[in-house]
């Protein structure tokens, strides 16, 4: 499934420069797309995207969303699942029809190794849409290679690794975005310009919910590896596991993973969905580059030999240095801001925009307000790498929005109140939360 690479993008750009010199000294026509022309963008003003991983969330929202622009182009695909490299092409068919976009997607190169697609001369940019166990090692390696990143939140399985993460990225210069949507949701976008501006007044208590979507489920029957997956591969930096479908995600469909149930690639509904909600709460408060200070919480577990082994149900509580609170638990997607001139509250879903008192959401933000630009995710990133400035949800702010989700899962394993040093990233005075912040040691010498 590996094609080798024949023309960089350096070379490609320099033929199209040289094709353009020649058709101001003689009769050659040089397409007027190439120069820019008629509505269309330069091959030179165009950021290309190499697409890792090609699950529901990657066809549905992330390849369409690159193939659509002028000035971002699709130039590799990957995926362990060889099934899934031949979908892309044919659902931007239907969307899309057979355009030039489109057919280019068609002889794109595709590859099972992402190292092949980060390793390409011609790759501006990223776009990591695989289980959550290879973000980190899938990103580090893309940043130490020159590359920009989107990557899916949440961004790690632990917070020492999320801060190796921010680290690496911010000491290689490279622009990241965090690839969670709830930013540009109108109806939770709104609410942060009006809580950031004073409109509730001081932030007294948050509330939050994600959907109960994990369930128990016992170690399966070993099967054999289908002929299209290279299993090694998925697995990456997990530990060694025999095959079960339940385990990976459904043959040749697109299903609710099992990987998302267990905790070698995943945490489950706290960590994974949660980190939206999170993101918006730590943005409203304005601690989306620090944290908590103190947490604790309530759980159910599965059966700790199970095959889905992630937390079930929780409540959760977090108190921050500023005063506020914020309470997290299961059920419908929804967050609420409580402060001491009012509250808001969006419900996600259809999204829906309350508060208390209503004219709240009739405030007209001053010329001295603080305003942010209400944008398509993948569009931020595209502009970020265009002008090599910061993402609304950077790697560092991704980072304390999945870890601020991690304290939570770590709160209701220890079952005792938390002390946090959102600076040093350190629990006081307690050993046993403080060796939850890194995973086991079985990562693979290949990884970072």
């Amino acid at each position: 499934m590996t094609e080798k690479r024949t023309t960089t993008r350096r070379s490609f750009l320099k033929q199209t420069a040289a094709a353009a010199a020649a058709a101001w000294a003689g009769p050659t026509v040089v397409p007027s797309s190439v120069l820019g022309a008629d509505g269309k963008v330069a091959p030179s003003n165009r950021v290309t995207v190499g697409i890792i991983a090609l699950g529901r969330q990657s066809l549905a929202r992330n390849v369409p969303v690159f193939l659509r622009w002028p000035d971002s182009q699709i130039v590799a695909l990957c995926d362990p699942d060889r099934w899934r490299l031949e979908l892309p092409h044919a659902q931007a068919v239907k969307r899309y029809g057979d355009t030039e976009e489109v057919k280019a997607l068609k002889t794109c190169p595709r590859y099972t190794d992402f190292r092949e697609v980060i390793a390409r001369d011609d790759v501006d940019a990223v776009m990591i849409s695989s289980p959550d166990h290879w973000h980190v090692c899938m990103a580090i390696a893309a940043a130490k290679a020159g590359k920009d990143i989107c990557c899916e939140k949440p961004l790690s399985l632990c917070i020492a690794d999320g801060r190796l993460l921010a680290d690496t990225v911010k000491k290689h210069k490279r622009v990241f975005r965090t690839d969670s949507e709830f930013r540009s949701i109108p109806a939770f976008h709104r609410a942060c310009e009006l809580i950031i501006n004073g409109k509730i007044g001081q932030i007294k208590k948050m509330h939050m919910a994600v959907p109960s979507w994990n369930k128990a489920l016992p170690q399966q029957p070993d099967m054999p590896v289908p002929e299209e997956l290279d299993y090694d591969m998925w697995l990456g930096p997990a530990p060694k596991k025999p095959y079960t479908v339940q385990r990976v995600h459904p043959r040749k469909s697109f299903g609710r993973p099992g990987w998302y149930a267990n905790q070698d690639y995943c945490d489950g509904v706290l960590v994974n969905w949660g980190h939206h909600l999170a993101d918006i709460a730590q943005w409203a408060n304005g601690t989306e580059r620090s944290g908590p200070v103190e947490v604790e919480g309530t759980g159910q577990f599965p059966p700790a030999d199970g095959l889905w082994n992630v937390l079930l149900d929780y409540k959760v509580r977090y108190r921050f240095a500023n005063g506020a609170e914020l309470f997290y638990t299961t059920g419908k997607p929804f967050i609420r801001f409580e402060g001491t001139e009012g509250w808001i509250d969006v419900q996600y879903g259809p999204d829906k925009l309350t508060a208390q008192p209503a004219s709240i959401l009739d405030a007209k933000l001053g010329p001295d307000a603080k305003r942010f630009p209400l944008k398509n995710e993948k569009r931020d990133f595209i502009d970020c790498v265009k002008a090599r400035s910061q993402t609304m949800e950077d790697a560092e702010v991704g980072h304390r929005a999945t870890s601020l989700c991690q304290l939570g899962y770590i709160a209701v394993e220890v079952g005792e109140k938390l002390k946090w040093d959102p600076k040093a990233e350190r629990f006081i005075g307690n050993d046993a939360a403080n060796k939850r912040l890194t995973r086991p040691p079985w990562r693979k010498p290949w990884t970072v």
